[in-house]
């Protein structure tokens, strides 16, 4: 091979490294890379490291990767410069080529070396082939190397370097994988935020049953504080505290997903704020921070908003409140963060009873009965039937705006309201304060979404089963004994059994991607959707 030949071989070969823009933005995260001791459960394989570059990692997803196309080369205004330096391409003889180079496995291990698997490997070759083919004039380098191969003059492996750089043109992430594998390491989140680990902050877990006043101990000191804000599984219960707080004098903000409302009549922000756990800030400065429902930690869709909160708010104390499974993980991850768990037991204050008997007809409803379903069809269902019968119900589900849920709850608990017959989801169970004498489970199955986005339908859990029947007879309402039951007769055994069974500790927690390594991607891979820089 001349020497021009094979400068030009080698000017297209891919460069090494250069500092640059690329470098320089991801020279910041590379002090965080390393160990973690695994208290956040599963990690999400890192998106876009080959195994061997990731320690021994799982292997990227590829699926992943959503090739963009390369249309191929139109007819050039200067002609066909490699046609007229060498000769016109016989198509058929190029296209021989193009499936020795396919079939040859060194071609097939040194790409696997650049970052292309099997699947990635075919997906570029179909393209490149496709490029080749339908182009009308090709570069004059490609175009050389393929009438050298030709006329044996050069060896077919000659086409890697071309076929490396259109793989880089379809798939963009080969050009940065190893800065994109260092943004999507997830294995240190407490590093994640910095102002937070500049705090010695003290963490208290509230730990008991429904009903047992882990809560009120935590809001009690909430409402004390000079500063605060308490972080609510549902709009409603930041409502809830956002109502309390001000009618306690302590003047408080809200803020959800959708409403902002300020206290103050010239819209300065309040030095306390209630708010829904996903629109907490973790960068303003609190005394006190209470976190509700701390073992939501472990929900596939929502857990991550608990574990950024719980590891990122900026708040000398910081107050938990759940149940006694969340305990051993939690106290993990503040290991990680070199913070102590004080652990502070409460026992129910009301009794509970699961009865021996199921309602089996809504004719045997009576006053304080709260009918629990889970789906949008069984409430309207449930709720309709109980109109025929002449009786008022208030309806509570997940999707209904929040103050149509407040006015709901408030007339289910006003004594002076002839609505005494509650219908709801599972947000019951979620700590509100309803004035309910008997829970009825209409079913025992939930629909969920599995890890793999799917739709299952399964029987509800223990943890589920106790936070629910927990809002019987609660111990600031008229009833002061709880009872607990089915509509059907055949689900109150299975009732009972899962009621029974001993709650499982919580072994993982839900984990997000920040917007900045969000916004990283999107910098490295400006061609791709907001959808898949997240997947």
């Amino acid at each position: 091979m001349s020497f021009p030949r094979c400068a030009l071989l080698w000017a297209r070969l891919p460069p090494g490294r250069q500092p640059g823009p690329r470098a320089a933005v991801c020279s910041a995260l590379r002090a965080h890379t390393g160990p973690f001791p695994g208290t956040l459960g599963h990690v999400p394989a890192v998106a876009c490291a080959s195994s061997s570059a990731s320690g021994g990692s799982k292997a990227p997803n590829t699926s992943l990767f959503v090739p963009l196309t390369v249309k191929p080369q139109g007819r050039s205004a200067d002609g066909d410069v490699g046609a007229e330096l060498t000769r016109p391409l016989d198509k058929n003889e190029v296209k021989k080529i193009l499936d020795k180079f396919y079939k040859r496995k060194e071609i097939q291990k040194l790409s696997a070396d650049y970052g292309l698997d099997a699947r990635l490997f075919h997906q570029a070759f179909i393209s490149f082939r496709n490029y080749i083919m339908q182009s009308h004039s090709l570069d004059v380098d490609i175009h050389i190397i393929l009438n050298d191969i030709c006329f044996s003059a050069a060896h077919v492996d000659d086409l890697f370097p071309f076929f490396l750089r259109h793989a880089k043109q379809i798939f963009p992430v080969l050009e940065c994988k190893d800065d994109l594998r260092k943004i999507s390491d997830l294995r240190i989140p407490p590093n994640w935020y910095p102002e937070a680990r500049a705090l010695q902050r003290k963490i208290i877990f509230h730990s008991g049953p429904t009903n047992s006043g882990k809560t009120y101990h935590a809001i009690q000191k909430y409402l004390s504080a000079k500063s605060g804000v308490y972080c609510g599984p549902l709009k409603l219960l930041a409502h809830e505290i956002f109502e309390k707080s001000n009618a306690a004098g302590v003047l408080c903000d809200l803020v959800t997903g959708e409403e902002r409302v300020t206290v103050e009549p010239d819209g300065k922000q309040a030095a306390h704020v209630a708010c829904t756990v996903e629109m907490c800030s973790v960068t303003t400065p609190y005394e006190v921070a209470v976190i509700d429902e701390i073992q939501m930690i472990k929900d596939p869709a929502r857990g991550w908003a608990w574990t950024r909160a719980l590891l990122g708010l900026c708040a000398e104390e910081i107050h938990l409140c759940g149940e006694s499974a969340a305990i051993d993980l939690v106290t993990e991850l503040m290991y990680t963060t070199g913070e102590d768990v004080e652990v502070r037991t409460y026992k129910r204050l009301t009794p509970i009873f699961v009865l021996d008997h199921a309602l089996e007809s809504l004719d045997n409803l009576r006053p304080g009965d709260c009918i629990v379903c889970f789906s949008k069809n069984d409430i309207y269902s449930v709720s309709r039937q109980i109109e025929i019968r002449g009786l008022e119900s208030a309806v509570i589900y997940g999707s209904l705006p929040p103050g149509t849920k407040l006015a709901q709850a408030r007339k289910f608990n006003d004594p002076d309201d002839p609505c005494k017959i509650l219908v709801a989801t599972d947000a019951v169970g979620m700590g509100l304060n309803l004035s309910i004498r008997r829970i009825i489970f209409y079913s025992l199955m939930k629909p969920s979404i599995s890890e793999k986005g799917e739709k299952e339908i399964e029987p509800i859990t223990t943890s589920q089963a106790l936070q629910i029947a927990g809002r019987a007879g609660r111990f600031s309402s008229k009833f002061k004994e709880g009872e607990v039951t089915t509509m059907n007769r055949e689900d109150l055994s299975l009732l009972k059994e899962i009621l029974n069974r001993p709650v499982e500790p919580i072994k993982a927690a839900g984990l997000h991607p920040t917007a900045e390594q969000i916004e990283m991607f999107a910098y490295h891979l400006p061609d791709t959707t907001l959808s898949n820089l997240i997947s």
